[in-house]
């Protein structure tokens, strides 16, 4: 650096930790030397919320939530997106950037906490990691399900309204609860401006905390590795680990690689099926809402349906309550119930790599369950896709619940002392 430059880096550090901060979390936070590509998805996420936020930006400028009809007769809200889609130059591009880029925030973040459950990353000294990333988790679904009813299409407008009444079933509290969420009777021009502040301001603001502090607890504790093993309890006479290496430059220039195979992928979704054969977009959503045509058969997301499968899979009263409000019960736990899996994992090792054959079947049988669940909710209801989604949350369910038992009596192989390569 040139004395001129390094007394303006002088003047920031002095009222400003700018360097410290770079040291701490790049240049001299030192993470495992054995990553794999399982750890890209971390920094992709990351990635993906930017690329949400800029298109987001740019989407409000011409974006109006109001949904009253205009001299066409079309609401003007969705008459809004299909102005941006037509009339406002690049507008089409933001808006399949932002579209596909909810489904692909949701399959890199799936396959982000799929990697946690392989290599153990919740368990100690990760525990408030994995509960900052469970909210995370939470806050994404309540973005995009706010964000799902500013189109004011057909499938917007059903779904907002089915998944709001269900809150109705809660006892005492429900019906007044979804009157809130709604602000009206119905879902209206008043719930179109909830959900629209919501998503543009209240959720993102929650979301970038949560996401701050994910990466502040991750870099206090250290990340972990495919061996499950803490490279801390090994390091040099300097006090650098033996198996870490600086984050900054060897896995930047790593990730680099992972986000231009992402954007290869990306590029090629936006730019050649935006719809994603029906799934990331609904063909019902092409057509402006209509609160006197119910359509055919109402379905959430793609990203939302193997919760909404185990709603649904709950078709008896208990206790007095209705079936309907043990579904919600059902559904809210399905997610929550992610949260204690630091408390609930009991094995003696972290990485599937040194776990026993029962913990490989168990997950594989979850994660088979958890892909039919999300079939299941895209289609009708009938009684053999009834029963097959209440196998597999019963199974879902036992992942968990098992945990404890299960993962003790598994035989697993010891840890090694240092990072394995092989």
């Amino acid at each position: 650096m040139t004395t001129k430059s390094q007394a303006v880096l002088n003047w920031i550090d002095e009222r400003f930790p700018l360097t410290s901060s770079i040291k701490g979390h790049l240049t001299e936070y030192y993470a495992p030397k054995n990553f794999n590509f399982w750890y890209f998805f971390g920094s992709l996420a990351l990635m993906v919320l930017v690329i949400q936020i800029v298109t987001g930006i740019f989407l409000v400028m011409h974006y109006k939530p109001d949904a009253s009809l205009n001299a066409a007769g079309v609401p003007v809200a969705f008459a809004s997106v299909e102005y941006i889609m037509r009339d406002v130059p690049g507008g089409w591009i933001i808006r399949y950037l932002h579209s596909t880029g909810a489904s692909a925030f949701f399959i890199v973040v799936y396959l982000h906490m799929f990697r946690g459950l392989l290599y153990g990353s919740y368990r100690k000294p990760r525990e408030l990691i994995w509960v900052f990333g469970t909210l995370i988790f939470l806050a994404l679904m309540a973005e995009a399900f706010m964000g799902y009813l500013l189109p004011w299409g057909q499938m917007s407008y059903w779904g907002a309204q089915v998944i709001v009444n269900l809150f109705s079933a809660i006892p005492v509290i429900g019906p007044d609860l979804s009157l809130v969420i709604r602000g009206d009777y119905v879902v209206s021009d008043a719930t179109l401006n909830r959900f629209f502040s919501f998503h543009v301001i209240a959720v993102p603001l929650v979301l970038i905390g949560l996401v701050a502090a994910h990466i502040i607890a991750l870099h206090e504790v250290g990340s972990n590795n495919p061996d499950g093993i803490e490279i801390k309890k090994k390091k040099d006479s300097t006090g650098k680990p033996l198996d870490g290496i600086p984050f900054h430059p060897y896995y930047t220039v790593k990730d680099i690689v992972g986000v231009v195979v992402f954007l290869f992928v990306f590029s090629a979704v936006v730019f050649f099926a935006p719809e994603g054969g029906g799934y990331f977009l609904e063909f019902n959503n092409f057509i402006p809402a209509d609160p006197l045509k119910t359509p055919p058969h109402i379905a959430p997301v793609w990203y939302f349906t193997p919760f909404y499968s185990i709603l649904r899979a709950v078709t008896y009263p208990l206790f007095g309550l209705d079936a309907k409000f043990w579904g919600v019960v059902a559904m809210g736990a399905s997610v929550v119930i992610i949260a204690f899996l630091p408390w609930l994992d009991r094995s003696p090792v972290k990485s599937i790599r040194y776990k026993g054959p029962i913990f490989k079947v168990v997950l594989t049988i979850f994660v088979i369950c958890f892909f039919i669940l999300g079939y299941l909710g895209v289609l009708p209801p009938t009684p053999g896709r009834t029963l097959v989604s209440q196998i597999c949350s019963v199974l879902y369910f036992a992942f968990f619940l098992l945990m404890p038992w299960y993962s003790q009596l598994d035989k697993c192989k010891p840890e090694p002392e240092r990072v394995n390569f092989k």
